[in-house]
């Protein structure tokens, strides 16, 4: 027995939600249904668990479109966005439409019948699974980015000698008590930089081991004109006034970055010494080898991690890893530092369409070869879409313009009574590139699997909220290079 549906989404995480309010609001004829593998809704809000767990993003661009923040923290944390997520779903029926327990693993296009058939694994209890099918018209990939199985580990030298515990944040379990411990977190990124301000608070010593800096920012947690605006606005004439100032400065500092990145370097590594004081090292622990938005940005709200450090409850070394030793881990200086507990902040590991196995008319698709059409489907494959956000700006920004152009190639294909929409090129001058121009290590890791960009539209990424509203929101959905039967 296999059922059917319009549309299918797959992840009911903040994307996937998403999908969902924008689907029914738009297309309201439309039926569908949301697979989720987790037993929970809140895709990364619900999976990561360790303390601190963040944003680096203000709420007023990772919020939806459609639905005002109101909390006065812009800087949110994991259970609050996690509330939010949820929330949207049940003021809005979204929540009866997903299926938990569904890993969706095989989807296949059949051009004759117009449809996909998706092969799911449920969740039956007592941990076995059986496969169930669906059919839809058109499949909508909201699983994020990377493998929720596992983060990534490197291989570290005597990691079996270590008497402590070893423990990767995306794998955090409460019973971890690391209260009057010696932490040591492995790592640079948004993970490191939110866990070990969180950490200091119980730890006796929290230490931030990194092979390299990265470039760390000083944000306010609220945001106070936002809060005034607020005050004497209707709320939702607030939200997108504010949502279009921080959308407007991020795109002017993200520019001055690729033009001036000096410019930017002294500006980011000025406002470091002024937190950390004229005689911390800041050339050693907080200047990268790269510009500054070649990799993303990381952010600190109140400027927690500096104040860790001022008060001496943590501490930054930057150096290379020798090998784990029964109390710690000896660096290739030869120094050691101790540890009762290791956390490995040492990234994600990427995935493309989450893992899914893709088949058009019998043809495996090859993801790694294949071009992407204005950042969210893909070059020969019909009537599919992911919702993939930005690197240089809120994920959800591009989700929402994602969602609304989904819809309306929906209602398109309806008026002129066509049953499949594929991009195709045939512009012999486009050539691929990586699809991510970022030098970050899970970036770098994975780049090979990834779907390639072109070289020009519309197959190349602008990574520019502006620029994506003229195209997304008004440009043709009939262009020339889609191609409808």
């Amino acid at each position: 027995m296999q059922e059917h549906f319009d549309v299918l989404i797959v992840g009911a995480g903040l994307s996937g939600i998403g999908a969902g309010y924008h689907l029914q609001t738009k297309c309201p004829t439309k039926s569908y249904v949301i697979l989720e593998g987790r037993a929970c809704s809140g895709g990364t809000w619900d999976l990561f668990r360790y303390p601190g767990i963040r944003s680096d993003s203000d709420m007023f661009t990772l919020g939806y479109s459609f639905k005002p923040w109101t909390d006065p923290k812009a800087i949110a944390d994991g259970p609050q966005i996690l509330k939010y997520v949820r929330e949207t779903a049940a003021e809005n029926g979204i929540d009866k439409k997903i299926r938990y327990g569904h890993r969706v693993k095989r989807a296949s296009w059949s051009t004759g019948d117009a449809r996909w058939t998706v092969e799911a694994e449920r969740v039956t209890g007592e941990g076995a699974t059986e496969t169930v099918r669906f059919t839809c018209n058109f499949l909508f990939m909201c699983a994020g980015y990377y493998k929720y199985e596992q983060g990534y580990t490197p291989e570290f030298k005597g990691t079996a000698d270590f008497a402590g515990r070893i423990v990767h944040p995306q794998k955090w379990t409460e019973d971890i008590d690391y209260a009057d411990k010696r932490v040591v977190v492995i790592g640079s990124g948004a993970t490191a930089v939110t866990l070990v301000p969180e950490l200091a608070k119980k730890a006796a010593q929290v230490t931030m081991l990194q092979r390299s800096p990265t470039y760390v920012v000083s944000r306010p947690a609220q945001d106070p004109v936002a809060n005034k605006l607020r005050r004497n606005l209707p709320t939702t004439l607030a939200y997108h006034l504010i949502r279009w100032r921080n959308v407007m400065w991020g795109m002017f500092f993200f520019q001055l970055s690729r033009r001036r990145p000096d410019k930017v370097k002294n500006l980011i590594l000025g406002g470091v010494r002024m937190a950390l004081g004229p005689d911390y090292d800041v050339a050693t622990h907080f200047t990268p080898r790269y510009n500054p938005w070649d990799q993303r940005l990381c952010l600190v709200p109140d400027g927690d991690l500096f104040k860790a450090i001022r008060e001496k409850r943590a501490a930054v070394v930057t150096n290379e890893i020798d090998t784990f030793t029964t109390d710690g881990i000896r660096l290739k200086d030869g120094s050691q530092l101790d540890a009762d507990i290791i956390v490995t902040a040492t990234g994600l590991v990427l995935e493309v369409v989450g893992g899914l196995e893709v088949s058009v008319d019998g043809r495996q698709v090859d993801f790694a070869n294949t071009l992407t059409y204005k950042g969210m489907m893909y070059a020969d494959v019909p009537n599919m879409a992911s919702a993939f956000g930005y690197t240089n700006a809120s994920w959800t920004l591009k989700c929402d313009l994602t969602c609304e152009y989904v819809c309306r190639l929906i209602n398109y294909m309806d008026r002129h009574n066509y049953r499949q929409c594929m991009p195709h090129n045939t512009d012999t001058t486009v050539t691929p590139q990586p699809s991510l121009d970022f030098s970050s290590g899970y970036v770098q890791r994975s780049i090979a699997k990834m779907p390639k960009q072109g070289s020009k539209r519309p197959w190349k990424l602008y990574q520019n909220y502006a620029f994506d509203i003229v195209t997304l929101r008004f440009g043709k959905v009939d262009d020339g290079v889609m191609q409808y039967s």
